[in-house]
């Protein structure tokens, strides 16, 4: 289901035009249907996962995955725009309480130790496997039928998901009495909705995502009950850190790529996409590969190792015309980053928080692409009028910094 929800996000990227032409949108309409699931989603997953742990994570999950499939099947026959974004934005919604809740059930499913930890580092890898996935099948769909059926893989995942649900995991205790922190929930929400969208368009929507965030920080500090306590998300800064680095430079990488091939090289959407199939096996490697690693070495050093081979693979990607070797070195580094952070995230957390980190982690994966499109497009566009050059600048800019949190991560700590 990770897959699916992550794939959503870009599989109506090469459809966009399509749908521009069916429905007659101008690009403020076409800016809005891009993003309305990511500004849902993103912004409502610190909240999705808290009711996952208060609700109960059956409940909460099916509850989920139910609206996100019926808001997939809305956007695929919806006949005007103003359907297709309220379909998308219910989309986001259902997204942002399937999400943590699945993470959190994993503990439950996989109760024994070991069998956990090796649970845990394939789903850190479901992210990214789901982007280019995402990427594949919009490529595909659009080459050969109408761009509707983008979401009919939603649809179907989705209800297969709802129906397995009830077998598959084990029932929810009472919901418990704990309360929500509203207020919070509000600030956050608005938070990271505001910076989700100014970082692709409005400087000042930026600047209004940090002040409420920052009244977020002050109003969990007097909360009796926050949504967020600090000392939990202080004890989680490096792997969170580590994410939204690698989930940047991942959407920003494919993104250069993808425009070289096309503009510069002439490949077709099919080919490009055809392209992206390349890190799906070192995607897939890289997960079961950083579970042993973290057994052995821990989480912190695996999260460095994946971090300094992800640094490399941008270096390698960074050559755009030969960029074979990057599409393997780069998605095997990025997957075993996300993989040992997933881990150091939700190592020692609490029964009744699983929901909470799984929601962090993913606000992380979600954030993460904006601030590498717009920091890293603006920096390939400063360094070199000619887009070759300054998106290999830019690459290389991001692999700096991921070798640098590599460093800082390697570095001597209390044992793990």
């Amino acid at each position: 289901m990770q897959v699916t929800l992550i794939a959503t996000i870009t599989v109506i990227t090469v459809a966009l035009p399509a749908i521009r032409r069916d429905l007659r949108l101008d690009d403020a309409a076409m800016v809005l249907v891009m993003s309305s699931y990511g500004l849902a989603f993103g912004g409502l997953l610190l909240l999705g996962g808290r009711l996952a742990d208060v609700w109960g994570r059956r409940r909460v999950f099916v509850m989920g995955t139910a609206m996100f499939g019926l808001a997939s099947a809305a956007a695929g026959l919806a006949p005007w725009t103003g359907l297709l974004l309220l379909a998308r934005f219910a989309q986001g919604i259902g997204a942002a309480l399937t999400a943590p809740a699945a993470l959190a059930l994993v503990g439950t499913v996989f109760p024994e130790p070991r069998h956990r930890t090796r649970a845990m580092a394939v789903w850190g890898v479901l992210s990214s496997a789901g982007a280019t996935a995402g990427t594949v099948l919009s490529g595909v769909v659009i080459t050969w039928v109408p761009w509707r059926w983008v979401f009919a893989v939603p649809v179907a995942v989705s209800a297969v998901a709802v129906g397995a649900a009830w077998s598959l995991f084990p029932a929810d205790r009472a919901p418990a009495e704990r309360r929500i922190d509203w207020p919070g929930a509000i600030l956050v929400t608005a938070g990271l909705g505001a910076m989700i969208y100014g970082l692709e368009r409005s400087g000042r929507s930026v600047l209004a995502g940090v002040v409420l965030l920052a009244l977020f920080a002050l109003a969990e500090r007097r909360s009796p009950a926050p949504l967020m306590p600090l000392p939990f998300l202080r004890g989680r800064l490096l792997p969170v850190l580590a994410v939204t680095l690698c989930a940047a430079s991942m959407a920003t990488a494919f993104f250069m790529l993808s425009l070289h091939l096309q503009q510069v090289r002439g490949l077709s959407p099919l080919r490009t996409s055809a392209v992206f199939l390349l890190p799906a096996p070192a995607l897939l490697a890289s997960g079961p590969v950083a579970g042993r690693l973290v057994a052995s070495l821990g989480a912190r050093r695996t999260l460095a190792l994946g971090l300094a081979t992800a640094a490399a693979g941008l270096v390698l990607l960074s050559l755009l015309d030969v960029p074979y070797a990057g599409l393997i070195v780069f998605p095997f580094g990025a997957g075993t980053t996300f993989s040992a952070a997933l881990l150091a995230a939700m190592h020692d957390v609490r029964d009744d928080q699983t929901g909470l980190a799984g929601g962090l982690v993913n606000t992380a994966m979600e954030i993460g692409p904006p601030i590498g499109l717009t920091v890293l497009v603006s920096v390939a566009t400063a360094h070199s009028p000619d887009p070759a050059s300054g998106y290999a600048y830019a690459l290389r800019v991001a692999a700096v910094a991921l070798l640098t949190t590599a460093v800082y991560a390697a570095l001597p700590r209390r044992a793990e």
